[in-house]
């Protein structure tokens, strides 16, 4: 009896704690499916192309003096915190609540990843090697032809639907412009 009763205990605080894990808040699912995309706000244009333009310093590593990074590697983080960001939208469970936000999030950043890698890698490796200013201009202004409308349609449904949610479950957010 003892031991059965052992065993039930030890079952009961496992599946507390189970439950406990897999619960994620409203501001968490907030924080994950809307906060995290403000990071791809200026997508295809102006926006990323300043971070392009004049990079971010790190310190050097043969002395103590900021250098600035190449462009390959501000693309290579971007790349890095979106595909953690899209892992972390993947590991949460849709409910009919969350069901909008996180289908217009994984919409958004399942559009936005294959870009940063392909057009925005190239473009990376045109500044890094000092291509002519005409054919960097020429990348970037394919990129925002190609890309910046439909970025901005599912950015937008994105934020709305980040609002209704907002408002439904009181987290308080400054939405600034929008």
């Amino acid at each position: 009896m003892q031991k059965y009763l052992s065993l039930n205990v030890i079952i009961f605080f496992c599946c507390v704690l189970f439950i406990s894990c897999n619960s994620a808040t409203p501001e968490k699912y907030f924080g994950v499916a809307v906060l995290n995309s403000n990071m791809q706000f200026g997508f295809a244009g102006d926006g990323f192309l300043r971070q392009l333009e004049s990079p971010s310093v790190k310190m050097s590593e043969t002395s103590s003096q900021p250098v600035p990074m190449q462009r390959s590697e501000v693309i290579n983080q971007k790349i890095q915190f979106t595909e953690e960001a899209l892992e972390k939208l993947k590991e949460l469970k849709e409910t009919p609540d969350t069901k909008d936000i996180l289908q217009n999030a994984l919409a958004l950043y399942d559009y936005i990843v294959p870009v940063y890698k392909n057009e925005y890698t190239q473009l990376a490796k045109l500044y890094d090697e000092q291509a002519p200013k005409e054919q960097i201009n020429q990348q970037v202004q394919a990129i925002h032809d190609k890309y910046f409308a439909p970025y901005e349609t599912l950015y937008n449904k994105l934020i709305s639907s980040g609002k209704l949610y907002a408002e439904k479950h009181s987290i308080k957010v400054n939405w600034g412009v929008y």
